[in-house]
């Protein structure tokens, strides 16, 4: 059980993780970016290079990059726990598609973000006590 100021700074933490790691998708020259960078990391693991990004696929990088910075945005404007839980849901809906990307033979530099996604969402999952009266 979480106390109510750990429980923002976990909120507030995810948010800003996902600013951090977000931003480069929501332009495509962010994306041609951390792309290339992303596919050097791949192959200095020995993993082949990332397939060549199709116009559709920068485009819906876009669409998901410009999404997550405005809920981050939101959720540290607003500063409201109660989007924690809401964030808690996607963050397991994007594990459960991460995870059926790997089950599809995705890179696995993507149990990185798989790991990142399930930490946060767990721990924005957990309860809460009740704050003491003073």
């Amino acid at each position: 059980m979480l106390t109510p100021a750990a429980y923002r700074r976990v909120f507030r933490a995810s948010a800003w993780y996902d600013l951090l790691i977000v931003w480069p998708y929501a332009t495509p020259f962010g994306l041609a970016l951390a792309w290339g960078w992303l596919d050097r990391l791949h192959v200095g693991l020995g993993q082949p290079s990332l397939p060549v990004l199709t116009v559709y696929g920068v485009l819906f990088a876009n669409f998901f990059g410009t999404v997550v910075l405005i809920w981050s945005a939101v959720r540290l404007v607003h500063d409201d726990p109660r989007l924690g839980r809401w964030d808690a849901l996607g963050r397991g809906l994007f594990s459960l598609w991460m995870a059926v990307a790997l089950a599809n033979g995705a890179s696995p530099l993507l149990w990185l973000f798989l790991a990142a996604e399930v930490a946060f969402g767990v721990a924005q999952a957990m309860p809460v006590r009740e704050p003491r009266p003073a």
